[in-house]
């Protein structure tokens, strides 16, 4: 994965809602984020699966971020 999007994955994470980012559950909090990723932006089929297993192997360390706030 790019720094770029790396970096735009952790802009979403960092503008998202506290609340939004602990009330979903693992599925639907990947699902949303690469929603909020996806907006503006288009990913080959195999940058989709990357972003994807990213997001969940960092599901902790959102949760944790978001609680911080």
């Amino acid at each position: 994965m790019s720094p770029l999007m790396l970096r735009h994955l952790w802009m979403v994470v960092d503008e998202a809602q506290s609340s939004v980012l602990l009330s979903l559950d693992d599925h639907s909090l990947t699902k949303w984020l690469i929603g909020q990723f996806y907006q503006g932006r288009s990913l080959s089929p195999s940058e989709s699966d990357l972003l994807s297993e990213y997001i969940r192997t960092r599901i902790p360390l959102i949760r944790e971020m978001a609680q911080g706030r």
